[in-house]
C-alpha cells in the first residue's frame, strides 16, 4: 500500500515538472499565431548563438518570446516586432542582417573569395601554359639524340629476330 502511494506522488511530481516546461499562447486571431509563429522560428536567441528563440530554452529566450506574443497582442506588426528587437539586440537578432557597413564583409566577402580565386587560377594557369614550351625546345642535339636511340633499337630487334 505504501509503495502505490509513493508511486502515485512521485508520478504526480513529474506530471507537473513536465507541464510547466510546456509553454501555451492563446491568440485571438489565426494571423497573430501565424506570426508569432514566424518570428519565433526567423529571431536567433542571442544567448545561444544558432538557435531561434522557438527552438532555445534559455530564459532570455523564453523572454523574448513572452515580448514577441505580447507585442503580436497588442497588434503590433512583424516589422515592428523586428525593428523593436533589432534596436535593443543589435542586427544579430536576425538571420538575414541588413546590409550596413558593419555588415558589409558578411555580405560581400564570399564574393571576394570566389572572384579572387577565380582570378588566381586563370593567371596561374596562363602562367603554366607560357612557361610549357619554353622547356621543350627541340633543338638538333636532341634529333640526333632521338635517331641514335631508334638506331640502336632497330638493331637489337635485328639481333634478336
Amino acid at each position: 500500500m505504501r509503495m502505490r502511494l509513493f508511486s502515485l506522488v512521485c508520478a504526480l511530481l513529474l506530471s507537473v515538472a513536465a507541464h510547466a516546461a510546456i509553454e501555451v499562447y492563446d491568440f485571438e486571431t489565426p494571423e497573430q499565431e501565424t506570426q508569432f509563429q514566424e518570428l519565433s522560428n526567423t529571431l536567433r536567441c542571442p544567448k545561444c548563438q544558432n538557435n531561434s528563440i522557438a527552438d532555445s530554452n534559455a530564459a532570455l529566450a523564453q523572454d523574448l518570446r513572452h515580448k514577441v506574443y505580447e507585442m503580436t497582442k497588442q497588434g503590433k506588426s512583424k516589422q515592428d516586432i523586428v525593428d523593436y528587437m533589432t534596436a535593443r539586440y543589435g542586427d544579430f537578432i536576425t538571420y538575414n542582417p541588413p546590409f550596413t557597413l558593419s555588415t558589409a564583409i558578411l555580405w560581400l566577402g564570399p564574393l571576394f573569395v570566389v572572384v579572387f580565386g577565380f582570378g588566381f587560377i586563370v593567371i596561374r594557369s596562363r602562367k603554366s601554359k607560357v612557361a610549357h614550351p619554353e622547356s621543350e625546345q627541340w633543338d638538333g642535339d636532341k634529333e640526333a639524340r632521338l635517331k641514335a636511340l631508334l638506331e640502336s633499337n632497330n638493331q637489337q630487334q635485328e639481333t634478336k629476330k
